[in-house]
């Protein structure tokens, strides 16, 4: 049996088409300096033709090409999404049949934590010998789902898609993991079923969502060192949910992390949802700043409430 999920590779891809804050301004009530100041966001992602099973597919085949190892080799897809293309069947499934795949593949929704909770998932396939290569994606196209003319939402949200895959290791990998849920805070971040689309809108209240994902976010990373009996000191890198900078300040500021330890992916990407984490992880993976042997933490918040933290040895 397998001790540890080890990510043997990392990919990711972003559509195209870029909007920036000076385009919006141009349709609501904001500026740049406005969007900047309140969020560190700059410019996101929208996709045109694309489906989240695009990006996915994408984001996939960059990370299978780092971990050197061909599709039919997969044991199980975990697809995490908030935008899945279709009720059913399963977004995994396309993206299996895409790939050329021919394993387990499903999908796993918890918004913004999607991706911790799929990695999560994950490592209990491996720890238990259930599977041996897995791939978790996450994968979005929020600007389906967003309210182009509402300042409070459509200045944060982007499309994108991250993934890793995971092997089993004796030798490093997936040290902890922590999830939470608690839906008593539906109403501070859901999809409404005032539609002006044929799924539904994001509505916010931005400043509880705020004050909920800093206290959750802190005192999570905080239980997390103590219960892996280490300090922040001897983490090398922070890859949060890239929700809004303020959020990652305050949440770095409290564990006593320099920001120059965390990956901040934020002002290009957006957010992002499930896919900011993958995204994040691997744009520092491939220019150089996070290295095999290093300790990672990994966090993030979703709607609803769900949020989880995973610590590994990358």
């Amino acid at each position: 049996m397998n001790k540890f999920a080890r990510i043997i590779g990392t990919g990711s891809y972003l559509p195209p088409k870029i909007v920036t804050n000076d385009d919006l301004s141009k349709t609501i009530d904001t500026t740049d300096e406005w969007i900047t100041s309140r969020t560190g966001i700059q410019e996101r992602r929208v996709v045109t033709n694309e489906s989240t099973c695009d990006l996915a597919e994408i984001a996939a085949k960059n990370a299978l090409e780092m971990a050197g190892i061909a599709a039919s080799e997969l044991d199980l897809i975990i697809l995490a999404t908030t935008t899945p293309d279709k009720i059913f069947p399963a977004t995994a499934t396309i993206l299996q049949n895409a790939l050329g795949a021919n394993c387990p593949a499903f999908d796993l929704q918890s918004v913004c934590a999607g991706f911790i909770f799929a990695l999560t998932t994950a490592e209990q396939y491996i720890k238990t010998g259930a599977a041996n290569k897995v791939l978790v994606v996450g994968s979005e196209t929020l600007s389906r789902i967003v309210d182009w003319n509402d300042r409070g939402t459509a200045i944060l949200f982007g499309d994108g898609a991250g993934a890793v895959v995971l092997e089993g290791s004796e030798e490093t990998g997936i040290l902890h993991s922590k999830l939470f849920s608690d839906g008593r805070y539906l109403s501070s971040l859901q999809v409404s079923n005032n539609r002006i689309n044929e799924v539904g809108i994001i509505e916010m209240a931005g400043n509880e969502v705020f004050k909920i994902a800093v206290s959750r976010l802190s005192a999570l990373a905080e239980d997390t060192l103590k219960e892996c009996n280490m300090t922040a000191e001897e983490l090398d890198w922070m890859v949060p949910h890239q929700a809004n900078i303020r959020i990652i300040s305050a949440v770095a500021k409290r564990i006593k992390t320099p920001m120059d330890k965390v990956i901040v992916t934020l002002p290009k990407h957006g957010n992002t949802s499930a896919a900011s984490i993958p995204l994040a992880l691997d744009v520092a993976v491939r220019d150089g700043r996070i290295q095999k042997g290093q300790k990672l933490l990994l966090e993030g918040i979703g709607g609803g409430f769900s949020w989880g933290s995973v610590l590994l040895q990358f």
